[in-house]
Parts: C-alpha cells; structure tokens; sequence
C-alpha cells in the first residue's frame, strides 16, 4: 500500500504515520500546509519542523504555504496528492467530523482511500499509548485556563501527563488539546529515534503563549 500522511508534526498526524508504518505501507511522502493566519482544519504553529522529522526518517517531504481559508486549502493539497502515484492518504484525526468529512470527500473525489485511525481513540490512551511506546511529544503553545508558562516546551512524559489530567478535571478542557488547548510538536518518535535538534524562545501573551522555534 502506497500513502501519504498529511502530517502537521504534532502528536496526532505523527502517530497516524507511525500506525501506517506499523502495517508495512509504503509511507511515500510526509505532506504539510503551512499555515500562516487561521485555520479551522490545520494546525498552524510550528509546522514546518516536520521537514526535520521527514528528513530523519529519510521520507520525501512536500508542503505548500496558505492562509487558511477553505477551499484554497485543499488545492494545494490536491496539488501535492497528485505529484505521487499512492493508494491512499492517512491523517491524525481524532474527533472532527468537520476534518475528517472533508478529508472523506476530497478522497472520493481523487479516487484514493482515506484512513483516520486514531478515529474516537480514548484521550487517556491516546496519551499514555505514544509516551509508552517511545514518542517524545513537546508542548510548542497553550491556550487553555489552567495551562500556564511552565507547560512550553514540557514534554508528555508520565508526570507530565498525571499533572495534565487532573488539570483537565479542575479547568474542563481536552486533555488531549483536541479543542485547540494545546498545540504538539514530536521530537523524537519510532520512525526517527534521534531526538530533533531543535532551540526555542518562549512567548507569553498574558493567557496564553507558544515557542518561537528555530
């Protein structure tokens, strides 16, 4: 099976890779919009370090840059699909019917098969199941009552993850940063496990931040 994963680099998208690769598929290339302004679909901060996780694979990587606005999104990313003879596309999401809706169709509408594996997974063993199984996921920004400064640049490690949740009771938010509460970057995963080689500058904006990478 020949496919792409759309990846923003993040806990999600990376996983979706690593389930792919788990099943013997041909990972083709690593596909990511790079976002810059809004998007209701994509990730926006910190995507084009995924190239790093691509090139530590050794997996081609594409990308196009776009301002996020519907329509225009998706040529580019048909614009990508098209450059590769594949079976399919796979993506890391979790519980947007509005992402994986229009994932669904824009499958249909190439003639590939479209996978979302992660598809209502647990949070709890979402989270635990990466951390167990070697992914060094980073937290690059925080929007969320109850997520301060200290959480840029933490990684979801075991204790990390107990302080996280009982967080996510007190506040009420996704433990899993599906509602946007956090955003991931993965440094280290099974398919590269050389840690990324990365600096940053964290960014505090009173209620929330991210980390000015480089």
């Amino acid at each position: 099976m020949r496919v792409a994963v759309l990846s923003s680099g993040g806990k999600d998208s990376t996983a979706a890779w690593w389930w792919a690769t788990c099943r013997g598929w041909d990972v083709c290339v690593i596909i990511t919009l790079v976002v810059e302004g809004d998007s209701p679909m994509f990730q926006v901060p910190n995507t084009r370090f995924t190239q790093l996780q691509a090139n530590a694979a050794d997996v081609p990587w594409e990308h196009r840059v776009i301002d996020g606005t519907e329509g225009p999104d998706f040529e580019a990313l048909v614009d990508m699909l098209t450059s590769y003879r594949l079976d399919g596309f796979v993506s890391g999401a979790l519980r947007s019917d509005y992402q994986r809706n229009r994932l669904e169709r824009l499958g249909e509408s190439l003639g590939l098969r479209t996978w979302t594996p992660l598809w209502h997974q647990r949070p709890h063993d979402h989270l635990r199941g990466l951390a167990a199984h070697g992914f060094e996921v980073m937290i690059t920004s925080v929007s969320a009552e109850g997520l301060d400064a200290s959480w840029l640049g933490r990684t979801l490690d075991g204790d990390a993850l107990d302080e996280l949740e009982a967080l996510s009771r007190i506040h009420r938010f996704n433990v899993d940063g599906e509602g946007g509460e956090y955003e991931t970057l993965v440094v280290r995963a099974p398919m590269f496990p050389g840690r990324l080689n990365l600096s940053w500058t964290p960014v505090w904006e009173g209620r929330r931040g991210h980390l000015k990478m480089a």
